[in-house]
């Protein structure tokens, strides 16, 4: 998700944020829950229910937005939360994309490729900003919520329209614009340190 995309997203999610704080939740509890619910996707894939599966990548979604929305609006943001949350949506991915790749769907190559570039995209980011002590690297042309999406419009399409590789189609281009997304990264990071000098 692009830096300005992403600073809209976390102010008018911080709404939500407040109710939830208000309920009594947790960040921590919604980052389990986002857990459970990909974890779950994954195996509706796996078992061959498409629906099933898109539901459960939209609540999957939406409880780690809440995660996030949550600690700010309650100040509620530690360093452990925020590794405990980056480790568990990578979790996550790999359960989703684990049981699209055996359901039959698709040539496991594809889920493989996208989950790659799913993880690489997310660990140069974590690189810049461990290793570089970049404030952000959150750059590039495709976000985590922007690849969901595209996963869950392809298997929408393959359920309607079976064995028209709209799904295998949909993980390439999340596999390629992840792969670009890396470089459109380490781009920022070399120039933001390059900056320091």
């Amino acid at each position: 998700m692009h830096h300005s995309r992403r600073k809209f997203y976390e102010e008018t999610s911080t709404h939500l944020g407040v109710y939830c704080r208000k309920m009594g939740f947790t960040p921590n509890f919604f980052t389990g829950l986002s857990f459970l619910c990909a974890v779950v996707s994954g195996i509706m894939f796996w078992q061959g229910y498409i629906i099933w599966g898109i539901i459960l990548i939209i609540l999957t979604s939406l409880t780690d937005m809440l995660d996030g929305a949550t600690a700010r609006a309650g100040n509620m943001g530690t360093i452990f939360g925020g590794i405990l949350d980056h480790v568990s949506d990578r979790y996550g991915e790999f359960f989703i994309l684990a049981g699209i790749s055996i359901s039959g769907l698709v040539h496991p190559v594809w889920g493989i490729f996208a989950l790659f570039g799913m993880l690489i995209a997310s660990y140069t980011r974590a690189a810049a900003e461990s290793i570089g002590h970049l404030p952000t690297c959150a750059v590039g042309m495709m976000g985590r919520l922007e690849k969901f999406i595209l996963i869950m419009v392809g298997a929408m399409l393959e359920y309607y329209f079976p064995g028209k590789n709209f799904l295998t189609y949909a993980l390439i281009i999340v596999g390629v614009t992840s792969v670009i997304t890396s470089v459109q990264r380490l781009i920022f990071a070399k120039r933001e340190l390059l900056n320091r000098q």
